[in-house]
């Protein structure tokens, strides 16, 4: 065994080892039927702390020669697979960590130097008896695999660290995809692909350099959405293990939809479970330095899609044209498709041609996925430019308790004044943007309700449910919004609609909220109902 090649299970051994293990050995099974096939290049793109290193470990530990994982795996999904044994330490595995070399090598020329001049050294001890060039890396491997018949697995994390670390260094992104290209491109040693990173393939011109690839991105993982974080069950089954409340955990850390399935952040699960406290352990990875640089870039109403964000308003992206790099922006769609693919984000639907007709398909609505993530975006707007959006967040705990107190004329006066103080986002002109500035003035409400809009209710869809959390004493609250109407109008139809039927699990008191923007006037009204149920 090697350090890059054929590195052994040791590292997949520490995760098995460990307190918290979730079996995602089943991927294997997909990474099995692909080998050897036209498919065999695959490209796995998703925010840090979501697994890639681990699965990369565990695709080293099954694949590589020179080691038996044979009882590591045993116990483990993949052992039930009637390939298991077949493709079991079969390979040569050559394992690199881009990011390891490039930081020795200190540019993208001296990194695939440095690769090679390893590769070589183990190379040379591994293959004494074989013939192969000495000069040349990949001809080198094509003579080892002419003369021994046993192919090559390719396993490299944060391959895209060239694009990250010289964002605005072309000629070093060309450099390495073509140096990719050439290594791994229709080459007959190559048995399998697996590539991770946080950004999808890099294009540039008219063509990528790695089209090849089959791309598993947060914007389209299938068919293995499953193994992109940890999902419902899987969080479900370890809650109730730790006796660790899965509500909070699932207001803290979900939200993540990946081609149809709602995928947890692994790293802050297994954080909140061992430290037995909720809070923002994902915003320790060096994506987040970067947020407060994205969010500030004013380009094509960015900070107005931002502010909209942060109150909790989903908000249309089209992706197609983002290059898949950190530096090259021409619209707010490519910083909000890159904060989706850091996971700032998250789709809510998949596609909404809808909203963009002029297109065949691909655009999608993102919104803030949870508790955790929204609290970094207010991270990094309180340092100032933003101070109107925080006011109004700050002041949200107040408009909470009048509204609990019921009184109708302070909650009025706040939302008025946070739409006054908000107006260049907040322009009333529907019951949408009504509904966006009560959000961002109900932020902090979010703590101890779960906040539905458009929620399915009676006869018809409720605008606001505050549903609130388990144990908690605070009364639920149904709320309906008008524009040019009455404040009547909106009880009325909360009363006639049912719309508190949607509270199906929740037995206590509710207030029925109906507000009303006047169009003439530019006032709001505010009334509210106290039942019991």
């Amino acid at each position: 065994m090697g350090v890059y090649l054929n590195p052994g299970n040791m590292d997949f051994k520490r995760a098995i080892n460990s307190k918290i293990y979730v079996d995602k050995t089943e991927l294997l099974v997909f990474t099995n039927n692909v080998l050897m096939t036209e498919q065999l290049y695959i490209s796995v793109s998703r925010p840090r702390r979501f697994g890639k290193s681990m699965a990369a470990n565990m695709l080293a530990a099954y694949y590589s020669r020179g080691c038996d994982s044979e009882e590591l795996f045993r116990g483990l999904k993949i052992a039930e697979d009637t390939d298991f044994k077949k493709h079991l330490n079969r390979y040569n595995v050559i394992r690199l960590n881009m990011q390891d070399f490039l930081t020795k090598a200190g540019s993208a020329e001296g990194m695939i130097e440095l690769i090679e001049k390893k590769l070589f050294r183990e190379i040379n001890r591994e293959f004494r008896e074989v013939d192969f060039d000495p000069d040349d890396f990949c001809f080198a491997l094509e003579e080892i695999f002419d003369q021994t018949g046993i192919p090559f697995i390719f396993i490299i994390d944060e391959w895209d660290c060239v694009m990250r670390v010289y964002r605005d260094d072309k000629a070093a992104h060309t450099q390495y995809l073509d140096y990719l290209r050439h290594l791994l491109k229709d080459k007959s040693y190559v048995a399998l692909v697996y590539m991770t990173g946080i950004l999808p393939i890099k294009k540039y011109g008219q063509h990528s350099a790695l089209n090849m690839f089959y791309e598993y991105s947060m914007m389209n993982a299938r068919p293995i959405q499953e193994f992109t974080g940890f999902t419902e069950a899987e969080v479900q089954a370890l809650c109730e293990q730790y006796d660790v409340s899965y509500d909070r955990m699932k207001k803290w850390y979900d939200g993540y939809l990946v081609s149809g399935v709602s995928v947890y952040n692994p790293r802050s699960v297994v954080e909140a479970i061992l430290r037995g406290e909720f809070d923002s352990y994902w915003a320790k990875t060096e994506t987040y330095e970067a947020l407060k640089v994205y969010i500030q870039m004013d380009r094509d109403g960015l900070r107005e899609k931002t502010e909209r964000l942060i109150a909790g308003e989903t908000v249309s992206v089209n992706p197609l044209k983002y290059q898949n790099d950190m530096a090259a922006f021409e619209s707010a769609d490519d910083v909000l498709t890159l904060l989706i693919h850091l996971g700032y984000l998250t789709t809510r639907r998949e596609f909404s041609k809808e909203k963009f007709p002029e297109i065949d398909e691909g655009a999608v609505d993102c919104v803030i996925p949870n508790s955790e993530v929204r609290q970094e975006f207010i991270n990094c707007i309180e340092d100032g430019g933003w101070e109107n959006v925080m006011d109004a967040i700050r002041g949200s705990n107040e408009l909470l308790r009048l509204t609990i107190a019921g009184d109708e004329a302070a909650v009025a006066a706040q939302i008025a004044r946070v739409h006054q103080e908000n107006a260049s986002i907040l322009q009333y002109n529907d019951e949408n943007s009504l509904s966006c500035a009560i959000s961002l003035a109900y932020y902090s409400a979010k703590k101890s309700y779960t906040v539905v809009r458009e929620m399915p209710a009676g006869k018809g869809f409720a605008d606001l449910v505050f549903v609130p959390d388990r144990n908690c004493a605070l009364p639920a609250m149904v709320v309906e919004l008008k524009w040019d109407k009455s404040v009547k109008t909106a009880l009325d139809q909360i009363r006639k609609n049912k719309y508190a039927d949607c509270l199906r699990r929740f037995s206590g008191e509710i207030l029925l909220v109906g507000v009303n923007y006047d169009k003439d006037s530019k006032e709001h009204s505010c009334r509210i109902e106290r039942v019991r149920k």
